[in-house]
């Protein structure tokens, strides 16, 4: 209709004139009614780059490259060392294009690989069976000036079994803190596992000497994982989250004071909701069942007394751990949510 109309205004006024009265694309139109096709483009043929490397010299690049000489060499290297030794195959940006034609362009040097560490998975159903310890700094009066806080912790309890304030980290004081704390303790021989990060004094051959003559199983965290050692951890979180605890402690007295009255309140006092809100010495020391069985009276006395109060059931305290886990394996943790 629109062509009809055109055609019948071409008469009066040109063809163009009438196709813009009409609103419509001059393009279009002349596209609708082209008579010839359009003359085919020649094919562009690619001239070949009169600097560019011939194919033979692009082989012995790569062969170069692959040679024993320097296949742990990056283009870069090699090609400095071949311009030591007088030859010159090409600037290094062509080696990487000759090697990037070939899937090649990646890690050229052999690199040692190392295996995986295994996950540490340790459980422990009563005290001193397993025990964590770690570092961890305080700022001092000055600007890098710091305190080093050892705590060794039973991961059953809570119970801090050991701990010293130091002006720096060293084996030799982490020997004597270990050696201190288990003697304390009573460990024998084949007893206590000992968990800790991979950071020097942990590792170090003194602590190493130590745990073996006094029969002590050592165990450490995977590297670059923050959760191996959890419970750790969540104390030093404790300890440096109370309202007490300053930006910067303003001497070594001060600092050995404060974690001195935090490891007693921490010890004695602090009610921990993963032990069933009891104390860490109470638990460590075997006196949690009896405070259970005194809250529990308390409880059935408000029972008897406000029965109504109680809906669902009759109220109790809540239950004393029976094992405490690092790394629970995913079997056993499906297990107990059966």
């Amino acid at each position: 209709m629109i062509d009809e109309a055109i055609k019948e205004l071409s008469d009066v006024v040109s063809t163009s004139g009438a196709i813009a009265a009409l609103g419509m694309s001059r393009a279009t139109w002349y596209r609708r009614h082209r008579t010839s096709p359009l003359p085919e483009k020649p094919e562009r043929v690619a001239t070949p780059q009169p600097r560019a490397l011939s194919e033979v010299e692009r082989k012995q690049i790569r062969a170069t490259l692959e040679s024993e000489e320097f296949i742990d060499e990056a283009p870069a290297s090699a090609y400095a060392k071949l311009l030591d030794q007088g030859v010159y195959l090409g600037s290094v940006s062509t080696m990487y294009r000759v090697l990037h034609e070939h899937d090649e362009v990646r890690e050229r040097r052999r690199q040692a690989t190392h295996p995986a560490h295994k996950k540490p998975e340790l459980i422990a159903t009563k005290p001193n069976e397993i025990w964590s310890w770690d570092i961890t700094k305080l700022h001092g009066p000055e600007k890098w000036t710091y305190y080093y806080l050892y705590v060794i912790l039973d991961i059953w309890s809570r119970y801090v079994t050991g701990w010293m304030l130091a002006r720096c980290e060293s084996a030799a004081l982490s020997t004597r803190l270990m050696n201190e704390s288990i003697t304390k303790q009573g460990i024998v021989k084949g007893q206590l596992t000992l968990h800790a990060d991979r950071g020097s004094p942990m590792i170090a051959k003194p602590v190493v000497h130590l745990l073996a003559d006094l029969g002590v199983t050592k165990s450490h965290s995977r590297p670059h994982v923050s959760n191996d050692n959890p419970y750790s951890e969540s104390q030093f979180r404790t300890f440096k989250y109370r309202p007490d605890f300053p930006d910067r402690f303003g001497s070594f007295e001060d600092a050995q004071a404060h974690c001195q009255h935090f490891m007693t309140w921490y010890n004695e006092d602090h009610v921990h909701s993963g032990i069933g809100y009891h104390t860490p010495a109470d638990l460590h020391h075997g006196r949690a069942e009896q405070v259970r069985e005194l809250r529990g009276a308390v409880l059935l006395d408000a029972y008897a007394e406000h029965p109504e109060r109680f809906v669902r059931k009759v109220p109790t305290p809540p239950a004393l751990p029976t094992v405490a886990w690092i790394n629970q394996p995913v079997k056993e943790v499906a297990n107990s949510l059966n």
